[in-house]
């Protein structure tokens, strides 16, 4: 199973695209989408938009997985967060991919056992997991991988589940 991980933003959209088997995950592609600040919110939610048609084109993911966010102080902030999402929900649900969504706790203990992990502990686990030779650059990607990891747990739990 293909699954793509997002971690959504205006500035850097981290992408990872990984394959789930038996023997366990590895990492097909990872990518920040980086838009420029002096472009239009438009330009750069278009960008995104574009960008991520063209993965889900050439990897055709079966699965997709968002962090769930939260925002409590900065409503500009959430605002343009919430637009990035919304191009992302449209893009995956125009090839009609499921859409999965956890929140950071439920990652940190997917990826550490531990709900009050740093980022450098998911980081180094994410690097672990997949047995890459680095830590994912820059964070945003790291997380993708790390979001979609716990998707590829979680879907096996479930089937495990599922098959008792």
């Amino acid at each position: 199973m293909i699954v793509l991980g997002i971690d959504p933003g205006i500035a850097t959209t981290g992408c990872a695209i990984l394959e789930d088997e038996r023997n366990g995950q590895k990492l097909l592609y990872a990518e920040a989408i980086k838009t420029a600040a002096g472009n239009s919110e438009a330009n750069r939610l278009a960008l995104i938009f574009d960008r991520l048609n063209t993965l889900i084109e050439k990897y055709k993911p079966a699965e997709s997985v968002l962090e769930n966010l939260f925002f409590n102080t900065n409503a500009k902030t959430a605002m343009i967060v919430g637009q990035a999402r919304g191009i992302i929900q449209l893009a995956l649900q125009k090839h009609q991919i499921n859409i999965t969504e956890y929140t950071p706790l439920q990652v940190k203990i997917a990826i550490t056992g531990y709900g009050r992990a740093d980022k450098n502990q998911i980081q180094q686990m994410v690097k672990n997991i997949l047995k890459l030779p680095e830590i994912l650059s820059p964070d945003d990607v790291a997380d993708a991988a790390a979001i979609a990891l716990t998707h590829c747990f979680s879907y096996k739990m479930s089937e495990n589940i599922k098959s008792l």
